[in-house]
């Protein structure tokens, strides 16, 4: 049995990939989580985490915000740490901004998730139709739905409703075409 590793840098991002993972990922494929205390963790013990595991046929995620740093930088240093650990089934994914930027590329799941009306019509904003680009997403994210938006409460209620196939976060469709290859290569 296939065992998908998770090294995340926050809680709301166990309950992004929790909401996602039915519709993802096959039945017979565990799923382990290991949830750090943000970036600077995350890079600290990822090489020492990476080389301990020791359940075989396991696949990693390595996945981070991107936040103020330049995302190729970032994902250059993740894999750099990544390959110092010996391990070459890593997939890493950066999160263009901030994990906030899937949930703006689907305001049909934010509409839906928080019981919120009229927010799926504002995905023809400009604004919200190419969301990695945005600075500041989880402020954004707070703004547009006055308040509502809690990042592990708001994580575990909408993303049951984010489609796989349409957001408009390339960053998050990076992800999911990222795992679904990483599925296929394990099988």
């Amino acid at each position: 049995m296939t065992t998908i590793v998770f090294f995340l840098e926050e809680p709301s991002a166990k309950e992004m990939l929790e909401g996602i993972r039915p519709r993802l990922l096959p039945d017979n494929v565990q799923v382990r989580y290991l949830v750090f205390k943000g970036k600077q963790d995350l890079e600290k013990n990822l090489k020492q985490k990476l080389r301990g595991w020791l359940l075989p046929d396991s696949v990693f995620v390595v996945m981070r915000d991107q936040d103020s740093g330049d995302c190729k930088a970032v994902k250059i240093k993740l894999t750099e740490l990544c390959r110092q650990s010996g391990r070459k089934d890593v997939l890493v994914r950066v999160a263009c901004r901030e994990l906030e930027s899937f949930y703006l590329g689907d305001l049909a799941a934010v509409e839906e998730g928080l019981g919120l009306k009229g927010l799926r019509v504002k995905q023809a904003v400009r604004k919200y139709r190419m969301p990695d680009s945005l600075g500041n997403p989880s402020g954004e994210l707070y703004k547009l739905t006055n308040g509502a938006y809690q990042k592990i409460e708001g994580s575990r209620s909408i993303a049951p409703h984010l489609s796989l196939d349409t957001n408009r976060s390339h960053s998050f469709n990076v992800l999911i075409s990222g795992i679904r290859k990483l599925m296929e290569a394990s099988e």
